[in-house]
């Protein structure tokens, strides 16, 4: 755990997610057995982005830098704060791939 990214030994990372540098998938410490996310596929997690607990990521979904995500994100979704907020829909189908970090490709609710 001293540098890099942490994934927990039960989380999911669907195909073709874009993890960047230390992106933790990891537990909360209060839950037994299948205790760790769940990504689906094409995920953009940004930097230093904690997704915590048996949460289920939807495909294609953007979770902001040093976001906190205790909750289920839906597809497309675009998620930001500690704790994670959803505040809009990706408007690219691949954010993963297309690595945009702003807003402009989010339509806001």
């Amino acid at each position: 755990h001293a540098t890099g990214v942490v994934i927990g030994e039960t989380t999911v990372v669907g195909h073709g997610c874009t993890l960047l540098h230390g992106v933790t998938l990891g537990g909360t410490g209060k839950q037994q057995g299948d205790r760790h996310p769940k990504l689906g596929g094409n995920v953009l997690v940004g930097a230093r982005a904690s997704i915590l607990g048996n949460v289920k990521i939807g495909n294609c979904v953007k979770i902001g830098a040093s976001a906190v995500v205790l909750n289920n994100i839906p597809a497309y979704a675009t998620a930001v704060g500690c704790p994670a907020k959803v505040i809009g829909k990706a408007k690219e189908e691949n954010p993963a791939s297309g690595l945009d970090h702003g807003c402009s490709l989010v339509e806001m609710f």
